[in-house]
């Protein structure tokens, strides 16, 4: 059972799994890093000094004054600041991904073409196109004998062809 369970472990499409698996979370934090440290303080500057990860409902109406505050005091709160950071996160993720797997489709697409295709025909040298026309002309003179010749063959003696 343990034999088995490596053999599937080495797979190549389990390896390549773990890789993803590794550099998507690694790509996610830095698309969290992006949204909440780069994209969203100079939106909230425009919006009028808003702190998109401090926004929330005080669900216990004890108004704190910020999430962290809440948070120390175990109030319930709707964070719904954090909530659209999150859904910004996972809107650059999936463009991202969009991206990658449209550029490799593209690329397979190519491929299959170019290995589909016809290979071009060889170009023949002045000494090869002269050659295959001096084959080709004694091949047109060498058919007609040939078919006189099993005429011959075919018909009994004595017996011609009609005419």
């Amino acid at each position: 059972m343990l034999k088995d369970f490596r053999q599937f472990m080495m797979r190549g499409n389990v390896i390549d799994l773990a890789v993803g698996v590794v550099i998507g979370a690694a790509f996610g934090k830095i698309v969290s890093s992006f949204v909440a440290d780069v994209l969203m303080p100079p939106i909230g500057l425009l919006l009028g000094k808003i702190d998109f990860s401090n926004l929330f409902i005080d669900l216990s109406r004890h108004g704190y004054a910020t999430l962290a505050a809440a948070k120390a005091a175990a109030a319930p709160t709707l964070n719904y600041g954090v909530f659209f950071n999150n859904c910004l996160d996972f809107l650059i993720i999936a463009f991202s991904v969009f991206w990658v797997v449209k550029l490799s489709n593209i690329r397979l697409k190519r491929a299959a073409e170019e290995a589909s295709a016809e290979p071009a025909a060889p170009v023949s040298t002045p000494s090869e196109a002269l050659l295959a026309e001096i084959r080709d002309l004694l091949r047109a003179q060498a058919v007609p004998e040939l078919q006189r010749g099993r005429a011959a063959e075919i018909q009994p003696e004595g017996r011609g062809l009609p005419s």
